[in-house]
């Protein structure tokens, strides 16, 4: 059992949960947890290392290297996988800096899609520890994929709240990419140009400007959803 704060598993799992640096460096990342460390078994996936309090490692000294507030009793290390992009739907995200927006749509695209969750440039690193927990297991199921606009397969259908068409009343035939930008400035106007169709959620007069990128993204990974359901 580690005893030692000198140990160097743990060294590595401290900064892998803090530094993205690291991450990029060894190809590793970090899933704290039982519920994420089990998602990850079911998805197939082997730890490069797994430590459990009171098992391989004193209690106090685990928690000391959680990303946690609270501790954790078992930490993965794991090695990254990225996928393909492709797919009939699938979500093409620009600039979202944020990684538990990030992980929160790889588990709507996991919930709604067949393709994967498509990183551009400016996206937070998928594989840190808030965007691990926030996609709830789903980064395993389906890991994200990294591309350019450019390198994007069939309709790219550009989210914004300012354009004319609702996204519901599109008709296109798959495949179909859903493209969101960051949090605030959204998708960057060259690429909404660019983009096959640009389309809007409808929202209540009285309610919110805008959605959160997350939400955005979940609700029209629904619509088209359902909007196949009924061709």
């Amino acid at each position: 059992m580690i005893t030692s704060t000198d140990n160097p598993k743990l060294k590595l799992v401290q900064r892998l949960a803090a530094e993205k640096r690291a991450r990029e460096r060894e190809r590793l990342f970090v899933a704290e947890g039982e519920d994420l460390v089990e998602a990850a078994s079911a998805a197939g996936w082997q730890p490069e290392l797994l430590l459990r309090a009171g098992v391989d490692v004193e209690p106090a000294l685990l928690a000391r290297v959680s990303a946690l507030g609270s501790g954790s009793r078992v930490v993965g290390v794991y090695r990254q996988r990225l996928s393909e992009p492709g797919g009939a739907l699938s979500v093409y995200l620009h600039g979202v800096g944020d990684p538990g927006n990030v992980g929160a749509v790889i588990r709507s695209a996991h919930a709604f899609a067949d393709g994967p969750v498509v990183l551009g440039p400016g996206c937070a690193d998928p594989f840190s520890p808030k965007a691990v927990r926030a996609s709830m297991g789903s980064l395993f199921a389906r890991p994200p994929a990294r591309a350019s606009f450019d390198q994007l397969s069939g309709s790219a259908v550009a989210l914004e709240r300012d354009a004319a068409t609702p996204l519901a009343a599109l008709e296109l035939a798959p495949p179909v990419v859903l493209c969101l930008g960051a949090e605030r400035e959204g998708l960057p106007s060259e690429l909404r140009e660019r983009a096959a169709a640009r389309a809007h959620i409808p929202l209540r007069a009285d309610g919110p400007e805008s959605l959160n990128v997350a939400m955005a993204a979940t609700v029209a990974l629904y619509e088209r959803t359902r909007m196949a359901g009924h061709a």
